[in-house]
């Protein structure tokens, strides 16, 4: 049985030791990371621009934190025999930068049987695109039902969210499929008409327009410039997001924001953040990572060895005493690398007992993608997942992009067996590393493969895990298996193993068994 650890109880009785080793320990300033994606996408994102109904000038605080403008959808044709819309959107409008859209609806266990489909107006040239397919079979990624999370009654149903880029217009059009039943004819009062059955479209339809604004180290530098706090991004999903605050004294709140920004001391209004960036910080301190790290650095074989040692030793039984085939720890970028804005998700951690599978997924969100903006496309997956689909957090526990960075998704510390929501009916006892990208027809690139085949050989072998072996998964529920049901399961699986879907694409499930056999190498098997 599945034991969720609820973090409450940790951070009321070490958030004093947390403050303090905030202020004890030098915090990588944001400079550290010049070399990564991270940075890259920090100079990219501070372009000056503005909203299409303005004159173009210096980007907003409004906008430099990110936000999300959340539009209904209007009947675009009607059914007059059935009346009701089987085709909805909204016509090519104006709106407020944003960089990755999707579409929402009420009730998480209704499927949308359709297409979805938009265009986007580019910022600086003013081009529109061609129409893009949203993917539309998104409920398989998500929370098990019987968790928290899952039952929290603020999960929505979505289509995979799609990068487009810096944007600031938009138009979108979802049709319903034809239902499987046979076409019939209806008598009217002009005679008997032939009548197309179509499937429902889900009821409270919205248009998700996501902002992911600056890094955190951008925006915080920004905010302390002008001299007051960055005002949060008007939003209509804004009070899914979380209410559970951690909180310090004032002076001390202070000092620790600081401290992260490299700057002293910040205003009194922003700990909020600062506390819950110390927060997820400390979640990896196990592995002597200095408070406010852009990145985990890479460790040879011996060195992982005597690590491994180390955690033993404070957790044994989460870290097994056999031998240690594992593989030596890769480069990891951490929350703070990738610019997370702590203050959106839910502030406790939640645990499972060990990791004994991981499920390989891709993100769906296209290729359109450069790796410096990597960390940018995280940000808005993050804020997609939370604000618009109602999570307690990003639903990955990492995340890779196309150039093979690795990057921490779920907060709650890279090591542990943090409880993700990637894999519906198999969160428990498996962690999910998402692929940056669309890979039905697109080979993942060698870095990509090498990335997941150094991850999965570190963090598998953490806990025991032989990349080329099998393990029992006990079932959630799902279409593939029932509720309890013991599965049987590659160590290294897909998506699609356990659900039917087509994730994580044709391309990348093809590179599986590579990625199985170079993590048994670097495991030393």
């Amino acid at each position: 049985m599945s034991k969720i650890g609820n973090m409450r109880g940790f951070l009321a009785s070490s958030i004093g030791v947390t403050c303090a080793a905030a202020l004890a320990l030098p915090l990588t300033p944001p400079a550290a990371a010049v070399n990564t994606p991270a940075a890259a996408s920090a100079a990219a994102t501070a372009a000056p621009t503005d909203n299409a109904a303005t004159a173009t000038g210096s980007r907003s605080t409004a906008e430099a934190s990110g936000g999300t403008q959340s539009l209904p959808l209007a009947p675009l044709t009607r059914d007059r025999t059935l009346g009701r819309a089987d085709e909805q959107g909204l016509l090519r409008r104006d709106v407020r930068h944003f960089s990755l859209v999707g579409v929402v609806w009420d009730d998480p266990t209704t499927e949308l049987h359709g297409r979805v489909q938009v265009r986007t107006r580019a910022v600086g040239t003013g081009t529109w695109s061609d129409w893009q397919d949203v993917e539309t079979h998104n409920a398989e990624h998500g929370a098990d039902p019987d968790t928290a999370e899952g039952a929290s009654g603020r999960v929505r149903g979505a289509t995979a969210p799609l990068w487009v880029g810096d944007c600031d217009g938009v138009e979108v059009r979802v049709r319903a499929d034809a239902a499987t039943s046979a076409p019939h004819t209806d008598e009217t009062t002009g005679g008997p008409r032939a009548a197309t059955v179509t499937s429902p479209l889900p009821a409270g339809l919205r248009l998700e327009l996501v902002d992911p604004g600056e890094d955190t180290a951008s925006a915080t530098a920004r905010t302390t410039a002008e001299g007051t706090k960055a005002p949060a991004a008007t939003e209509d999903r804004g009070a899914r997001a979380a209410t559970a605050h951690v909180t310090a004294p004032e002076p001390l709140a202070g000092r620790i924001a600081g401290r992260i920004a490299g700057r002293g001391t910040v205003p009194a209004a922003a700990p909020d953040n600062a506390l819950t960036a110390v927060q997820a910080s400390a979640a990896n301190a196990e592995l002597s990572v200095p408070l406010g790290a852009t990145a985990i650095p890479a460790l040879d074989r011996k060195a992982t060895e005597r690590e491994l040692s180390v955690l033993r030793t404070g957790e044994s039984a989460r870290y097994p005493r056999a031998k240690p085939y594992i593989g030596p720890r890769p480069r990891i970028v951490t929350r703070h690398g990738w610019g997370a804005n702590e203050k959106l998700r839910e502030q406790w951690f939640g645990y499972t007992n060990t990791v004994k599978a991981a499920f390989v997924h891709h993100t769906a969100t296209g290729n359109g993608y450069k790796c410096a903006q990597a960390p940018s496309v995280i940000r808005g997956i993050y804020r997609y997942h939370v604000v618009s689909m109602g999570w307690r957090d990003i639903g990955y526990n990492f995340l890779v992009d196309k150039c093979g960075n690795i990057y921490e998704g779920r907060a709650g510390g890279v090591a542990k067996p943090v409880m993700g929501a990637h894999t519906l009916g198999f969160n428990t006892n498996s962690m999910g590393i998402a692929v940056l990208g669309t890979y039905s027809s697109t080979k993942p690139s060698a870095a990509t493969v090498t990335a997941i085949a150094r991850l999965t050989a570190w963090k598998l072998g953490l806990h025991g895990g032989n990349p080329r072996g099998k393990t029992y998964l006990k079932s959630g529920g799902g279409n593939l298996y029932r509720k309890g049901k013991n599965v049987r399961l590659n160590v290294i699986s897909g998506h699609r193993d356990g659900f039917a879907t087509e994730c994580p694409g044709r391309k990348l499930y093809g590179k599986l068994g590579t990625a199985r056999t170079a993590a048994a190498r670097y495991q030393g098997r």
